[in-house]
């Protein structure tokens, strides 16, 4: 690889190549090699930003996690708006994409990445996961607010179905994740008993 490649904003090409070695390749290919190549740059680019490839890929999971509150946010502001299942289902189908859904795994993959992850956040929970679980349940507790989810609804038991659900249906991405429909029946049994109509 050329030394003198200038690169522009290192750190976010940086984040970008690993994401796509590993939407690519999966966990087991995403080495420092592999993200430098993909970049374009020389390894020592990376290790001039990151103390370490475990510092990297914690940096990398908390800007992707990030990512995914403005999600949160928009979640949060349908409520009262549409229909209780339908907000759920467009949110799952957008927190669940595909670059949440390769880190979920790359976190479980790698001990250091966890228990740095664990320092960055304390009592956060895993990455990713984390995120989703705060917006379905600040969402469904907005809802019930409004009293569109009954009263006596148990916002954590809905939220664990839901985002442990909605992992399930995403993490198997062969052929690809699933349609709308498959969501859709998750998110609405699910929902059956606490939804008003």
């Amino acid at each position: 690889m050329p030394t003198g490649v200038h690169l522009r904003d290192a750190r976010q090409q940086l984040f970008d190549a690993a994401e796509r070695v590993l939407l690519r390749d999966g966990p087991n290919g995403l080495t420092s090699r592999a993200v430098t190549d993909e970049a374009g740059c020389a390894k020592g680019v990376l290790h001039r930003h990151f103390a370490d490839f475990d510092a990297f890929l914690t940096e990398l999971v908390l800007d992707r996690a990030a990512d995914l509150d403005a999600r949160a946010r928009t979640l949060c502001a349908s409520a009262g708006t549409g229909t209780v299942a339908g907000n759920l289902t467009d949110a799952l189908t957008a927190l669940f994409g595909p670059v949440p859904v390769a880190i979920i795994p790359l976190i479980t993959f790698r001990d250091e990445l966890r228990a740095r992850l664990r320092q960055a956040t304390p009592g956060g929970g895993i990455a990713i996961l984390a995120q989703i679980t705060a917006a379905v349940s600040g969402y469904l507790t907005e809802e019930r607010a409004r009293g569109r989810v009954s009263a006596g609804a148990d916002i954590d038991s809905l939220t664990l179905s839901l985002v442990g659900g909605g992992h399930l249906l995403f993490a198997d991405r062969d052929p690809g994740p699933p349609d709308a429909a498959a969501v859709g029946k998750l998110v609405h049994t699910v929902l059956a008993d606490v939804v008003r109509r």
